[in-house]
C-alpha cells in the first residue's frame, strides 16, 4: 500500500509518500511544499493545490493520511492553516483518493506506542522505523512522515478515522 502523509501548513506543509507491505515499510519521497509570506493567501493555496496534485499525479497513492489541526490560539494563523488542509483535502478529493484523518495523539501513538510522546521521540521512532540516515527537516516532513505510518499501523481501525 502506498500512502501519502501530510502535516498540515500555509507556509510548510510537509509530505511524505511510503510504502508498507509485509509489515514492511519503504520511503518512497519526503519534502514540503512551502510558500511564501510576501504571496498573497490565494497564489499561497493554488501553489499548495498544484504541487499537491501533481504529488498525487506521480506517485499514485492508495491512501492519504492528513493530521487533524491542533487549535492554535492565534486565530488568524489557525484559519490559514485550515485553509491549506482544506486545499489538501480538495486535491485527495479532486484524485478520487481515500482520505484519513488523524489527531495529533492518534499519530503519536501510532509511531511511538505512547500519545503523550515528545516530538523528539516521535522523530526519532520516524528514523528509526523508516531506516533513515537522520532525521527529516524541517519538523513538517517528519511529522507528515509519522502521519503516514500511524496509517499503516492503524490496520482494520482504518475505516474508523476516515473522512466521510
Amino acid at each position: 500500500m502506498v500512502i501519502l502523509g501530510i502535516d498540515p501548513g500555509i507556509a510548510i506543509m510537509g509530505y511524505g509518500i511510503i510504502s508498507y507491505v509485509g509489515n514492511r515499510f519503504n520511503v518512497i519521497h519526503y519534502g514540503a511544499i512551502t510558500t511564501s509570506s510576501k504571496m498573497d493567501t490565494a497564489e499561497r493555496l493554488k501553489k499548495i493545490y498544484q504541487d499537491l496534485n501533481d504529488l498525487i499525479i506521480q506517485y499514485n497513492p492508495e491512501a492519504i493520511a492528513i493530521e487533524e489541526l491542533f487549535f492554535n490560539t492565534n486565530v488568524k494563523t489557525a484559519l490559514l492553516v485550515g485553509h491549506a488542509r482544506g486545499v489538501a483535502v480538495l486535491a485527495a478529493a479532486n484524485n478520487n483518493k481515500e482520505l484519513y484523518e488523524y489527531t495529533p495523539l492518534q499519530v503519536k501513538q501510532g509511531v511511538v506506542g505512547y500519545g503523550r510522546a515528545e516530538k523528539k521521540q516521535v522523530q526519532q521512532m520516524i528514523k528509526t522505523i523508516l531506516n533513515l540516515e537522520k532525521v527529516p527537516k524541517p519538523d513538517d516532513v517528519a511529522d507528515a512522515l509519522a502521519v503516514a505510518v500511524c496509517h499503516a499501523h492503524s490496520g482494520n481501525f482504518k475505516d474508523l478515522f476516515k473522512l466521510k
